[in-house]
């Protein structure tokens, strides 16, 4: 199950990827994502109304390192032409382009962009069809199984998709009138592969190394695209490929824990500055020390702390409460 993985001319040397998350897959969580193990990362959703306006803010979220590569760069927008332009300015900083046709949230949907684009299948057409002509950038779009509950059109979707050469699609098998509510449909990944011959990616509802497993094998897909998963929890790549090499995955102490929150806290400094990185790291450090000893305590100290001094000291905390919990 885990092979690599051919998308266009883009050759990855496995089907273990990090999902575009807006506010969160910013350069400092891709690098720690990667050096985990995920093949490919994505950045957060540009819009392209913001890209060829020349929004500084849009323009930010394409910042990257060599390290940072191979790169997605997910585009979301609703005109044809614009997407097609916006595709074109960002070019020569991507490796794979993805156009976002699922983001179920409502700003997003009221713009006509993701998830309302599965109410269009004149316009999804039209869309693949002017990015396409104008990049020979490996092409990708990642959608929902449809608007509504049992009115699916994912496999109608994936078709006009091929057709006007696309290069693989991604399913979240959900609608999206159920957002992130009940369970994901699994089977209907099986049922795209059956459909199309791109590659299919899977994602929704891998929250640990057996699920990535459990959708691979059940549904044929060719690669799994990990998430909320991620959340706090960069290990998961890591762990994922020590399970399905064969091995046992290993489980993650909070000495290391800390370790890899330190490192993501330096980067994010690094980045942003320190007000903004640690503003930004106090979100991932809620997620990082979900369910560890002292947590609600700790979750506390980290939303009053305004310094990376006072983060670190919290970090610092972790490894401690994790040496006392296992009489280290």
């Amino acid at each position: 199950m885990l092979q690599p993985l051919k998308i266009g001319r883009l050759v990855l040397p496995h089907n273990i990827l990090l999902a575009p998350l807006a506010g969160i897959t910013n350069l400092p969580f891709r690098l720690i994502c990667r050096r985990q193990g995920a093949s490919l990362a994505f950045t957060e959703m540009v819009s392209v109304n913001g890209m060829v306006r020349e929004g500084e803010k849009t323009r930010a979220l394409l910042h990257s390192l060599p390290e940072d590569r191979p790169l997605g760069v997910q585009l979301f927008g609703s005109d044809p032409q614009t997407l097609a332009q916006a595709a074109a300015m960002v070019a020569d900083q991507a490796d794979l382009l993805d156009i976002n046709m699922g983001c179920p949230v409502r700003k997003v949907v009221a713009s006509g962009a993701g998830s309302a684009l599965l109410k269009d299948l004149a316009g999804i057409r039209e869309i693949v069809k002017a990015v396409r002509a104008v990049t020979a950038l490996p092409l990708t779009i990642k959608i929902r199984s449809g608007w509504q509950c049992g009115e699916h059109v994912y496999q109608e979707v994936g078709r006009i998709a091929e057709g006007e050469g696309c290069d693989g699609i991604t399913l979240h098998p959900r609608s999206r009138s159920q957002m992130f509510s009940g369970q994901a449909d699994w089977p209907l990944l099986a049922r795209l592969k059956e459909t199309v011959a791109i590659p299919v990616i899977g994602s929704g509802d891998l929250f640990k190394p057996e699920d990535c497993r459990r959708m691979l094998h059940e549904t044929g897909c060719d690669g799994v695209m990990i998430a909320r998963g991620a959340l706090g929890n960069p290990w998961i790549f890591r762990q994922t490929l020590e399970l399905l090499q064969g091995g046992a995955s290993a489980s993650v102490t909070p000495q290391e824990q800390a370790v890899t929150a330190e490192e993501h806290l330096q980067l994010q400094i690094e980045a942003l500055g320190e007000a903004v990185g640690v503003r930004e790291m106090k979100k991932h450090l809620g997620w990082y020390i979900h369910g560890v000893p002292g947590a609600a305590s700790l979750r506390r100290t980290v939303n009053n702390a305004q310094t990376a001094g006072q983060l670190r000291a919290v970090l610092a905390q972790l490894a401690q409460n994790g040496a006392d919990a296992h009489g280290v």
